[in-house]
């Protein structure tokens, strides 16, 4: 299989050298790295410019005020950079382990499935945890959300995703949300390798910052993955039949709009 890295960033110059060397220094060779950034303007321009002649670089303009549009936004125009058979998704706060092509490689190779995902170390204040899976109780409404630095899959399949528009409209929504429902629910093409193999750091400026549990965005964001879900279940003649937590979530977004 052939790999292709592809890194979305926006104003991460403090952490974007670690990241772009902990692909630069795999153990197994990669096709490409592809960055794409959001016009950054904290100094991200002058560290590419030290990587200009080692991974491909490409600047875009964000489209909308929400972050997860313009992450998304990234991730499609950067596929038709990749020409890599495989792409592995990377923040660019976050960072691989030295061995994480070389394993991808070796699952790719032993199973027929079009996603992989690990479970990535949790880095905060500098200490390491690894991603805890819901149990199969907590777990009925989605799944437990394995964040995109985690996630490799078949170009064909990012395709096909792009293709049928399951990465258009909620704005909230944030690719790896996407990925982990359409795959891990609907299509059962995947495989959890339960070793962590791409560290994903909690910082202040994240996309998810600023949905502090139980806050307006947190809620406003639910009620738009409750709304996905039933929309892909539909899709695809299944029943989404997480009432309760749904209707609870519903009545609670019309306090705020």
């Amino acid at each position: 299989m052939k790999f292709s890295v592809l890194i979305s960033s926006y104003n991460k110059s403090r952490y974007l050298e670690e990241c772009i060397v902990s692909c630069l220094s795999q153990t197994f060779e990669l096709v490409e790295i592809v960055l794409l950034d959001n016009y950054s303007n904290d100094g991200t321009k002058e560290i590419l410019d030290k990587y200009k002649n080692k991974i491909k670089i490409i600047y875009k303009k964000k489209i909308s005020k929400f972050s997860p549009l313009n992450q998304i936004d990234l991730v499609k125009e950067g596929m038709h950079s990749c020409s890599g058979d495989i792409i592995c998704l990377l923040d660019a706060d976050d960072y691989f382990l030295p061995e994480k092509i070389y394993r991808l490689n070796e699952i790719y190779k032993n199973n027929s499935v079009e996603v992989v995902f690990d479970i990535p170390f949790i880095k905060f204040n500098e200490k390491y945890n690894k991603l805890k899976l819901k149990n199969k109780i907590q777990s009925n409404i989605w799944p437990t959300i394995i964040n995109t630095s985690a996630i490799s899959l078949k170009k064909s399949y990012l395709k096909s995703c792009i293709e049928s528009k399951l990465f258009e409209n909620y704005n909230l929504l944030e690719i790896d949300f996407r990925l982990n429902a359409i795959s891990r629910c609907i299509d059962n093409n995947f495989v959890i390798f339960n070793e962590p193999l791409s560290v994903y750091r909690v910082v202040p400026n994240s996309i998810m910052s600023n949905a502090r549990k139980f806050s307006k965005n947190w809620w406003l964001r639910r009620k738009q993955a409750h709304d996905y879900m039933k929309m892909i279940y539909k899709l695809n003649n299944k029943v989404y039949s997480n009432f309760v937590d749904s209707k609870i979530t519903g009545l609670i977004t019309k306090f705020y709009n």
